[in-house]
């Protein structure tokens, strides 16, 4: 008859393995104890790092690669710069009466995203956002809503300055969009798809200094430049809001993004930005300079096939129609002696080309600065001092 190899030891004559189990667990007991005394110890009577034999600087190395660093350092500077920013973005809620088909008036509504500036409540947004004219009304993070009133429009870009009475409002921190990097991280916030107020998009800075022609609603367009690209998300409810780096500083405002596409998206650099908000600050509006010419931007395709004499430039040509003149009579450029087929190639000293086109360049003065432009007139170079107007609304 089988047994079992436990019962079949015969007693009295051996130990059981019985007791090698109890005394075998009582040691581990015994080891662990002294384990959890000696790590007490250790941290109560000295430094950790002195008693593992680090060097001061030296980290414990727990096994994660110098990749899984990085990204953790990322991963938090996103949440930590997300949830600063946040505090100061806005939404922005328009509301006027309009016409149905059957003649009744009827009350519209819109929206878009913005960012308190002062403490006291100077919001930067999108021109297009509150392009009509409209009863505006900011909604901050903290569930509070105020009226507020336009205090300027840019006539360049699409930006637009508002003010709301209130104290002690949080504001972002500009940074400096000149100091962008191709490839860097940032993080585009706002009221997705005008329904999700603070919603946050990851991507990177995929090019600078672009140049478009953004369209909005009535089929009105404009042409902005100087932009940066970004593949982070950004739609129409997010217009206005802010572009920030990972310290958390505002790099740009989020403005268009390409139709047709995915992932491109572009916003206005803060550095144009902060020229505006002095001018508002000094003047009560946004002052633009006004050259007075109408022109076509040179590729070296539309130098090449016009046989220019120069692959970059701004080419003095009117427009469509008899009344779009190439240089409007009495304007700064009109009073400098600039001719139709002229061809700017310069402001200072400072090529205008496709990366850096004429607006570009024009955006950096104020009116009443004096420009000096290097003009190509029938083959010959010239340099011309021209002392710049403001552009008018």
């Amino acid at each position: 008859m089988l047994t079992s190899p436990l019962s079949s030891s015969p007693s009295g004559r051996r130990p059981g393995r019985g007791a090698f189990v109890i005394l075998f667990l009582f040691l581990a007991l015994f080891m662990g104890a002294l384990g959890a005394i000696g790590g007490l110890w250790l941290v109560a009577t000295t430094d950790l790092g002195d008693r593992l034999g680090l060097g001061e600087g030296q980290v414990l190395d727990l096994g994660v690669t110098k990749t899984e660093r990085l990204v953790l350092e990322e991963s938090s500077a996103v949440i930590d710069a997300s949830e600063t920013v946040s505090l100061a973005v806005v939404s922005i809620s328009t509301t006027r009466n309009v016409l149905d088909f059957f003649g009744r008036t009827v009350e519209q509504t819109g929206g878009g995203t913005g960012f308190i500036l002062t403490s006291d409540g100077l919001i930067v947004t999108n021109k297009h956002v509150v392009a009509d004219e409209a009863t505006y009304t900011v909604f901050t993070s903290d569930g509070r809503d105020f009226p507020a009133t336009v205090l300027a429009r840019d006539p360049l870009n699409d930006l637009a300055v508002l003010k709301v009475e209130a104290s002690g409002l949080p504001v972002v921190e500009l940074g400096s969009s000149a100091e962008l990097r191709i490839g860097q991280y940032v993080i585009a916030i706002g009221n997705a798809l005008g329904e999700f107020s603070n919603t946050v998009t990851l991507g990177v800075v995929s090019a600078k200094e672009r140049q478009i022609v953004a369209s909005g609603g009535g089929g009105i367009s404009e042409s902005l430049s100087g932009l940066i690209q970004t593949d982070a998300a950004i739609n129409p409810g997010n217009s206005g809001g802010p572009l920030v780096n990972l310290a958390g500083q505002v790099v740009g405002i989020n403005t268009a993004v390409a139709g047709g596409a995915e992932n491109i998206g572009f916003a206005i650099p803060i550095d144009v930005i902060k020229r505006a908000i002095d001018s508002v600050r000094e003047t009560g509006q946004i002052k633009r300079p006004m050259l007075g010419i109408r022109y076509v931007p040179i590729t070296k395709e539309l130098a090449r096939s016009n046989q220019l004499p120069s692959d970059h430039g701004a080419w003095v040509l009117p427009g469509d129609t008899r009344a779009e003149v190439a240089v409007i009579p009495g304007s700064p450029a009109d009073r400098a002696g600039i001719k139709e087929n002229d061809i700017v190639t310069a402001m200072d000293g400072k090529l205008i080309d496709e990366n850096h086109p004429l607006l570009s360049r024009l955006a950096e003065y104020v009116p009443g600065d004096t420009v000096t432009l290097t003009v190509l007139s029938g083959g010959q170079e010239r340099q011309v001092d021209v002392t710049l107007d403001e552009l008018e609304s």
